[in-house]
């Protein structure tokens, strides 16, 4: 799947079939966001200056924003956005695919950078440009935690909502170029700090 057919599938679904939860109740839905906020927390610094990319519809940058966090939620979908707006119209929001994160940032590097639930639709290619851009959004030293998930039998996604994982050598070798350390914790997603690219 290519970054742009995800981005005009996602764009044009229901909202109950984009989240397996909105098929509970909509509370369960932003519960989930808020749980999930809190488990960023334990790896991000208080008060950071952090980037939520593929925010969807708020879920959870509205809850980190509740936690003291400045966030700046960007999403390829205005649709996505303006759902967004409509909870938390205070919350910094930018529309822009990877390729636009450096305009929108200028010089300014973010603290902290998560991608939750992006990645793991996107072909091995799409994934790393996506990577490599949310890696120069952040600054040296800083945060990043994403789904980026492991398999001991990789492959790439063959549909807008299928997972495409990766074996342990092909992140580990992407990381080194990329320029991400990995950072032991209990979160269900990777967390790395950036640091200078090896190669």
């Amino acid at each position: 799947m290519t970054a742009e057919a995800v981005i005009a599938a996602w764009d044009q679904a229901d909202p109950a079939a984009i989240h397996p939860l909105r098929r509970v109740s909509e509370d369960a839905y932003w519960e989930s966001g808020k749980a999930q906020a809190d488990m960023l927390a334990a790896v991000i610094p208080g008060g950071a200056k952090v980037l939520d990319f593929g925010c969807g519809d708020g879920r959870v940058p509205i809850p980190m924003a509740a936690l003291g966090y400045e966030v700046t939620a960007v999403d390829s979908s205005q649709r996505m956005l303006d759902r967004l707006t409509e909870r938390a119209p205070d919350l910094a929001t930018v529309q822009a695919a990877a390729d636009g994160i450096a305009a929108h940032l200028g010089r300014r590097k973010m603290d902290a950078v998560y991608c939750l639930a992006v990645l793991i639709h996107h072909s091995y290619a799409d994934c790393l440009d996506i990577i490599g851009k949310l890696r120069a959004a952040t600054k040296l030293g800083g945060i990043l935690v994403l789904d980026w998930p492991l398999s001991d039998q990789p492959g790439e996604a063959d549909s807008w909502i299928g997972v495409t994982t990766w074996s342990e050598q092909q992140q580990a070798d992407a990381c080194q170029r990329i320029g991400l350390e990995p950072v032991a914790s209990e979160l269900p997603w990777g967390v790395y700090r950036a640091v200078k690219a090896t190669q």
